[in-house]
């Protein structure tokens, strides 16, 4: 762990030798950078904020944010634009935003990386601060870099049957979703969305995280974002979805969310993801052999249990 100088933020480099992870401190929590050694990154930047900080307008930066759902003006866009307080313990770095005006919510991040493994865990909080209860869910977004696809995968068909009456997945649209849009591909066990710089209309769809777990395909590599599985017995924001997925001219986003909950004054709820990032061959097109890259994903889960 260094501090160091990035695109004129102060910001904490993590490496492993596998991979490395930037978190700024001049703004957030916000993580903007994370890749395999010696290689790209793998989130998106924007090139209109780089290196900016203060004033009251929102700035998506890119990268790796912390929201809390749902979607509302002008809650959810409180800007993150001061410094956050900095904390190092047992080589995790941990990231404390000041408490939002209006909202009374401080959000937190904590971040390790694992030794000899390419694989990042990110401890989310969000600490009521306020005088009354609040409802509300975590909501982890990461923006990613243009020209991959992102891969929701479900659970494998099984037949029609006296064991098997009820539906065992959802698909949750947007307004502005067209299941026509040619970014989207529907295959039996997976869902794919590119993200394609010559199609400028947003497209956002919502599922329930059967499987814990989405990826992005993007210049052969894979970056996987694991979090908890969809609890059933839990209401989740956004007609019960747990993972998200937007796309629009610029980048991707891969979104997990946590189940609602009423906090009360002082308390704290947490939110847990695994980021994981893979190297193996594929296809250029990821549609062309879904059942194979699934496969080899799943393979690589079991090896980094």
């Amino acid at each position: 762990m260094e501090r160091i100088d990035f695109h004129g933020w102060q910001a904490f480099r993590l490496s492993n030798d596998l991979v490395e992870l930037i978190a700024v401190i001049s703004v957030g929590p916000r993580i903007l950078h994370f890749g395999l050694a010696g290689c790209e990154n793998e989130l998106y930047l924007d090139p209109q904020d780089l290196g900016k900080s203060g004033g009251e307008e929102y700035r998506f930066y890119g990268g790796h944010r912390l929201w809390h759902a749902p979607e509302a003006i002008p809650r959810t866009y409180v800007p993150d634009n001061r410094p956050v307080q900095v904390e190092e313990a047992g080589g995790a770095l941990r990231l404390i935003q000041t408490a939002e005006p209006g909202t009374g919510i401080q959000k937190e991040m904590e971040i390790r990386l694992v030794p000899g493994q390419p694989r990042a865990e990110i401890l989310h909080r969000l600490r009521s601060t306020g005088l009354w209860p609040v409802e509300l869910a975590a909501w982890a977004i990461t923006q990613l870099a243009p020209g991959g696809a992102a891969l929701l995968p479900f659970p494998p068909p099984r037949p029609h049957g006296p064991d098997n009456l009820l539906p065992d997945r959802s698909l949750n649209l947007w307004s502005y979703t067209e299941l026509s849009d040619p970014r989207l591909s529907f295959h039996p066990r997976a869902v794919l969305l590119r993200q394609d710089p010559s199609v400028r209309a947003d497209i956002k769809l919502g599922a329930q995280n059967r499987l814990g777990w989405a990826a992005y395909i993007n210049r052969g590599r894979v970056f996987i974002k694991r979090a908890s599985r969809h609890q059933d017995h839990l209401p989740y924001p956004d007609r019960g979805s747990s993972v998200e997925l937007f796309a629009n001219q610029t980048f991707l986003e891969i979104e997990t969310l946590g189940p609602l909950v009423r906090l009360e004054p002082g308390q704290a709820l947490e939110h847990r993801e695994t980021w994981l990032l893979a190297q193996f061959d594929q296809p250029a097109d990821p549609a062309g052999d879904l059942p194979g890259l699934l496969e080899r994903i799943e393979a690589f889960l079991k090896q980094q249990e």
